[in-house]
């Protein structure tokens, strides 16, 4: 059984100097955890603890987010990638299970198909290839997110993130709404690195057994991206998740957390 209790928190530095704040927690196979865009690595704090029974848990808050720097960027997916290796060279762990949600999910693309050595098993969640063949979301919900009312904007996202049924049972707080501690310049970096994501022509290249997840009332990153996916990925494996939206990961915790764990016990 993993010691859930060990925490490490340290600091990783990128190839440009950029302190990247990481956290490991737990004990056992190495599972990198992450998160969406322009949210720090509080986007898992209510599911991270279901993987410590066989795995600890890395996380990193991603440049312009939390206790990482926040530099003027330019900002990409490829670079979130090289920032994710740099993570694992401080903690010196030569090969982990990367499981990417959302952004998590693009910046865990390039870090399967252009270090395939450090990736044993990925896991690709409520994600998309990015780029002329991705699947966008629509109009009325870039005009909801786009909303000059804060709370009226911080609505619609929780709306897409959760069913009605579920925010009824779980009133909250939520962790998967964005780090409200970003400067402008880094909220906009990373809406411009996940907008220009394009991982297409890479992904035929991940070696690493896949899976990927989504939930079928997902309009923030819409399910017909996970049979995009599964097609570029060799021989990926796939679930949609009915009744769940953008935060599947939350709403279908248990059955999302068993086939996880399930497909990374694989394997071994």
């Amino acid at each position: 059984m993993t010691d859930s209790g060990h925490r490490l928190d340290t600091v990783a530095h990128a190839q440009d100097g950029t302190a990247l704040a990481c956290q490991l927690r737990g004990r056992g196979r190495p599972l990198v955890l992450l998160a969406g865009q322009a949210n720090n690595h509080h986007w898992w704090d209510r599911v991270r603890a279901d993987f410590h029974a066989d795995h600890s848990t890395i996380t990193l808050d991603q440049r312009g987010t939390g206790a990482s720097d926040k530099p003027e960027g330019p900002y990409s997916t490829r670079q979130f990638a090289d920032d994710v290796i740099a993570v694992l060279n401080r903690l010196g762990i030569e090969r982990a299970d990367v499981y990417g949600t959302s952004m998590g999910g693009r910046v865990a693309q390039w870090v399967a198909a252009r270090h395939p050595e450090r990736v044993r098993r990925l896991v690709l969640g409520c994600t998309s290839p990015g780029g002329p063949h991705a699947v966008e979301r629509d109009t009325a919900v870039r005009r909801a997110l786009a909303q000059a009312d804060p709370a009226a904007a911080r609505e619609a996202l929780t709306d897409l993130m959760y069913s009605p049924g579920w925010r009824a049972a779980h009133p909250g707080p939520y962790t998967t709404l964005g780090d409200p501690g970003m400067p402008p310049h880094a909220r906009r970096g990373h809406l411009l690195a996940s907008n220009g994501h394009d991982a297409w022509d890479v992904l035929p290249r991940i070696t690493a057994p896949t899976l990927i997840l989504h939930g079928d009332q997902d309009r923030l990153t819409p399910p017909d991206n996970l049979p995009l996916l599964a097609a570029r990925v060799p021989d990926a494996r796939t679930r949609l998740f009915p009744g769940a939206r953008h935060a599947y990961f939350e709403e279908c915790r248990a059955e999302a957390g068993a086939l996880v764990m399930e497909f990374l016990a694989q394997g071994l």
